[in-house]
């Protein structure tokens, strides 16, 4: 297996993880097995499904943990103009690739030296967490309690080390650690005073640090 293939399946076991953690906390939040299943299977971005379940489960209506979702899914928008040259084919071919365009799939892409190497990280970090993901919401969502929470081994610490080791390599970029510190910055300061999904957003601003 290729260097991009073991990256890729390890990142898919990793936020499989946090794919069971999700199916237990649906099910406890009075979402049904079939709810939550599909969520995962068309929503696909896990901070969104997190945030929706988890303001239903704290008493919140249906528009709130929806618009609590969509802030936070908002910055695949940026994902998809990033990620747009590697999605070739007919309409129906690119639009089942949108799918895959997540946090994971674009970081593995832009750590890539080349076209070739970042569509093909692309692609296959996205179909690794798609399996993985759906398999862990199964999972969990049947389980239960009787699993455990993941984060209770350590399973948790996974996916942000992966996420981290894979954007270490774009602060070599110029300009990109003025960006991150930045847009942490801008996040961290916005966290106790706005809701969930704005200071993500707010952080694209760091952006704006970089220029010379």
């Amino acid at each position: 297996m290729s260097r991009i293939g073991r990256n890729a399946l390890a990142i898919g076991l990793a936020t499989g993880a946090y794919g069971v953690s999700f199916g237990v906390l649906s099910v406890e939040s009075g979402l049904s097995l079939l709810q939550t299943v599909a969520m995962s299977l068309l929503v696909f971005t896990g901070a969104t499904q997190f945030s929706v379940v988890a303001t239903i489960a704290a008493g919140g209506g249906l528009p709130t943990a929806l618009g609590n979702g969509l802030l936070l899914a908002a910055r695949n928008t940026a994902y998809g103009f990033a990620m747009a040259p590697f999605l070739r084919g007919s309409l129906v071919r690119r639009l089942v690739g949108s799918q895959i365009v997540i946090d994971e799939s674009t970081a593995m892409a832009r750590s890539q030296d080349d076209a070739r190497s970042a569509r093909r990280a692309l692609l296959l970090t996205g179909a690794s967490v798609y399996v993985f993901w759906n398999a862990g919401t199964l999972l969990g969502a049947l389980a239960g309690d009787a699993i455990g929470d993941p984060a209770a081994f350590g399973l948790d610490a996974m996916f942000p080390a992966a996420f981290l080791a894979l954007l270490a390599p774009q602060l070599r970029q110029p300009g990109a650690p003025r960006a991150a510190v930045a847009g942490a910055l801008i996040a961290a300061l916005l966290v106790p005073f706005t809701p969930a999904g704005v200071p993500i957003l707010a952080a694209a601003l760091g952006v704006l640090a970089a220029r010379p």
